[in-house]
């Protein structure tokens, strides 16, 4: 359902013209191209995650304060050098009961500047830290809840 309202709604902005043929044109079309999708079996509950419903929608505004929070951290480290810049490699344990809960938590460590998600093997994730301190806020377990919550498996 997700992927006909999105697909029509990109015919419609793209198309411009809202006459009644043309929009049964568009219909008809938004409903063939779904058709398509659903026999190559390209269309999963996790390519449209419309079941996160709101709980994403009061994680965002948590990430973006903290994206702002390391852009500066890193910032400051690189432009003032005598600020220690001390690279690691460390596991961190996904609590997340899916997939895409995990594919969440890995992307919004590497979204965070100073930190990068290398490997997503099973339930741990391989990150590279730039500084001990952005390690330590991920060892500390915030961000993991909060997509655990998100998920809607607290």
């Amino acid at each position: 359902m997700s992927l006909s309202a999105v697909l029509f709604g990109v015919w419609l902005l793209l198309s411009g013209h809202y006459t009644p043929i043309l929009l049964g044109l568009g219909v008809i079309s938004t409903l063939f191209a779904v058709a398509i999708a659903l026999r190559m079996d390209v269309v999963d509950h996790e390519g449209h995650p419309l079941h996160l419903g709101l709980r994403i929608l009061g994680y965002l505004p948590w990430l973006m304060f903290q994206i702002l929070r390391a852009n500066l951290d890193v910032a400051r480290r690189v432009l003032g050098p005598t600020l220690a810049i001390s690279p690691r490699m460390f596991r961190v344990r996904a609590t997340q009961r899916t997939d895409l809960g995990r594919v969440i938590f890995a992307n919004s460590i590497t979204l965070t500047p100073g930190t990068v998600s290398v490997e997503l093997e099973g339930s741990e994730i391989l990150v590279h830290a730039l500084t001990a301190d952005a390690a330590n806020d991920l060892r500390e377990g915030t961000m993991n809840r909060l997509v655990v919550g998100v998920e809607g498996h607290e």
